[in-house]
């Protein structure tokens, strides 16, 4: 309920989105286009996670390291790129792609669309029901005549561990909007923040020690996918620790530097301590509890995105822990907008597989590439998941430095390609790649893969000679043998 004490005002809306990251904008804007009153609501900037502190300036970061890579392997050009980065180029250069932390641009799009963008603290307080907290302390409620979509994302998480506090850890937004390189870093974490943070810091002259806790990087792709990012990041001069833990910090001058003690008695010393361990729902602080949910948890959806047990409930991106990648997210939110769009207008929903209003993509067909020197990229499922799922399989693998695109690409190239066939329908179920500039290869898996396309039609698609993606005649060729 508002306190008396508040200013309270009430608008009707026919969708209310919380959460004005790209997929609560994406949800936004496929309701707008289907006619509806939208409201949208957000506490920190518009553009969200992705725009400040993730997708876009990790790629600014990570753009001049991967291509002065990629030079130094070119005849007639290496000689030329030997030098260091030009490091506050590199941090200026991120500072333009993050609009520089402000959201004037984001705001001004919405609003294009004919959104209504209410800043402060959206919390559920009811069904279809958001009261908005603004930044001055009052108070605006908002009603839903038919959709409150949830695309509060979700936050970095840092192991409650002794000395924690004092230390001041990095996450991933410190990490991407740093201000300098510091002198040595420690990372904890070998995923995808974790390699990608330890690419550029080393590049931009930190000394760089990753911390493992499992046995490998990248433990969500396939086993050569880590091994060949951690050759190279070994080879750039970070090292790599697995099979360890952290048990403690300590950083009793807030100015200096901080000790992590680790689980076999070793102590590193370092300037800063970035953690890279995994993800949690923002959605602690959302009113969950006045509609029968459990505050903090990710919330379980259908494939129309709708909240399980409700008819007006929504959670779209990373909140309902599907796939937590933005372009994933923003899938969802056109799967989700064209399914709220159609229930308000009592129109039949094609929610079989791979239909207009079910995010089957997330299930089987998720691409990710990795930006590290070499890129990783994948879609679909791993040899091992394929295999935990009872399909009945077979892995495909080719050198992709017996690619001739490859060999043009760059001197010394080192990279590996695998495709997972489905032998009872002759099917790919996934693709791997990894290697420098495999990137934009990736589309054309996600297509075979998520088309469900024969093997028998793929041997028509008939790759440019000679470019990287010839690798794909290598697969099919090594199939039929």
């Amino acid at each position: 309920m508002t306190d008396a004490g508040k200013n309270s005002e009430r608008s009707a809306y026919d969708v209310v989105v919380i959460g004005a990251g790209p997929v609560g904008e994406n949800v936004a804007d496929r309701a707008r286009a289907a006619g509806l009153s939208t409201a949208v609501v957000e506490s920190e900037l518009v553009g969200g996670e992705c725009s400040y502190w993730a997708c876009m300036p990790s790629k600014a970061l990570l753009r001049p390291v991967v291509a002065r890579a990629d030079a130094r392997r070119v005849p007639g050009l290496s000689a030329a790129v030997q030098g260091p980065l030009d490091v506050e180029a590199v941090l200026a250069h991120r500072d333009e792609e993050a609009s520089h932390w402000k959201d004037d641009g984001q705001v001004a799009w919405l609003e294009s669309v004919g959104a209504d963008v209410h800043r402060g603290t959206g919390r559920l307080t009811g069904p279809r029901e958001v009261t908005v907290t603004a930044p001055d302390g009052t108070e605006h409620r908002l009603t839903a005549r038919h959709a409150v979509a949830v695309c509060t994302g979700s936050r970095a998480v840092v192991p409650s561990l002794p000395g924690v506090e004092e230390a001041r850890p990095w996450t991933s937004r410190e990490a991407t909007s740093a201000k300098e390189a510091p002198g040595r870093l420690v990372i904890v974490g070998g995923g995808v923040v974790g390699v990608e943070m330890a690419t550029v810091w080393q590049a931009l002259g930190s000394e760089v020690t990753l911390l493992i806790r499992g046995s490998g990087l990248l433990p969500k792709m396939e086993p050569f996918a880590g091994e060949l990012v951690a050759d190279a990041l070994t080879e750039a001069g970070a090292r790599i620790r697995t099979g360890v833990s952290v048990t403690a910090l300590r950083r009793p001058a807030s100015d200096g530097p901080v000790t992590v003690e680790l689980d076999d008695g070793d102590r590193i010393e370092a300037d800063e301590i970035l953690f890279a361990t995994g993800r949690a729902p923002r959605t602690d602080d959302l009113g969950l509890e006045t509609i029968g949910l459990e505050p903090g948890s990710w919330l379980t959806v259908d494939d129309s995105c709708r909240v399980e047990g409700t008819d007006w409930l929504y959670a779209v991106g990373d909140v309902n822990h599907r796939a937590l990648l933005t372009h994933q997210g923003k899938y969802q939110a056109r799967i989700a907008g064209a399914a709220i769009a159609a229930r308000t207008g009592k129109t039949p929903l094609d929610t079989a597989p791979w239909g207009a209003h079910a995010a089957t993509a997330d299930h089987g067909a998720v691409p990710q590439v990795v930006f590290t020197d070499p890129e990783a990229a994948s879609v679909g499922l791993t040899l091992a998941e394929a295999e935990r799922a009872g399909h009945r399989v077979r892995a495909v693998d080719h050198d992709l430095a017996a690619v001739a695109g490859s060999g043009l690409y760059a001197d010394g190239y080192r990279g590996r390609a695998r495709m997972i066939v489905d032998l009872d329908r002759e099917i790919l179920l996934g693709v791997t790649f990894v290697g420098p500039g495999i990137g934009e290869l990736l589309h054309s898996a996600t297509i075979a893969v998520a088309g469900e396309v024969p093997i028998a039609r793929l041997w028509h698609a008939v790759p440019a000679y000679p470019t990287i993606s010839e690798v794909w005649l290598r697969l099919l060729e090594a199939f039929r043998g």
